[in-house]
């Protein structure tokens, strides 16, 4: 691949997959967790706040509550006090404590596999819903949250304006069986190259071979 022009879409999506791939052939899950219920309850906790963060915060919460039966007996208050470093932790609280009456309430206390069943808990999205489905349980999903729709667009992979549209291009780009892995590589990708003032379209390995001939920086639509 020339430097001296930037590379058709074709080429990039090439490029990038063997590039994540060498570089994290196998990338672990950021959050520290032990089945899918610990899993739900991180990623709920890590709206806008660093996986870091969650990871400094879940082990007191899991120490008194690593399952639906006992976080559900725990008072609300108990469980804003441990993850109020998190940010948000009144509505976080709320969610984790009705959600897990509602996994004993219509699913035995079991994390469903399950995309509507998954998102009908409070504080679950799509995205949430996505690292689970993906990460818990192996089914396809490409989680897209806003680093990664960051990195899509200084890549050429979408112009989408928000999260769906993004995840809707990456999904028809990239081969089904890479996505779950894929997800997680664009993550640490981007903590340690192209971070949102690390790189501005124009520095990292990734967006100077994509583009060896923008001199500017590129300027990414918001969510």
């Amino acid at each position: 691949m020339s430097g001296e022009k930037n590379l058709t879409k074709a080429e990039r999506v090439e490029f990038i997959l063997h590039k994540l791939q060498t570089l994290y052939p196998n990338p672990p899950i950021p959050l520290q967790h032990k089945d899918a219920y610990t899993l739900l309850v991180a990623v709920l906790l890590s709206a806008q706040c660093t996986d870091e963060r969650v990871n400094t915060v879940t082990p007191a919460l899991f120490a008194l509550a690593d399952n639906p039966y006992d976080m559900a007996k725990l008072p609300v208050e108990k469980i804003q006090e441990i993850i109020r470093p998190c940010g948000l932790s009144p509505q976080k609280s709320k969610a984790i404590s009705v959600l897990s009456q509602m996994l004993i309430d219509e699913h035995q206390g079991q994390v469903p596999a399950d995309w509507e069943a998954l998102e009908r808990l409070p504080g679950v999205g799509h995205k949430t819903a996505s690292v689970v489905m993906s990460q818990a349980f192996g089914h396809p999903a490409f989680a897209v949250d806003t680093h990664i729709h960051r990195l899509a667009q200084r890549w050429g992979l979408t112009n989408g304006k928000n999260v769906v549209q993004t995840e809707k291009d990456l999904k028809r780009l990239f081969p089904q069986d890479t996505w779950n892995a894929l997800h997680l590589q664009i993550i640490y990708y981007g903590r340690e190259f192209c971070s949102a003032r690390g790189c501005d379209g124009t520095a990292c390995e990734i967006c100077k071979t994509c583009y060896p001939t923008r001199k500017k920086p590129k300027i990414v639509l918001k969510p």
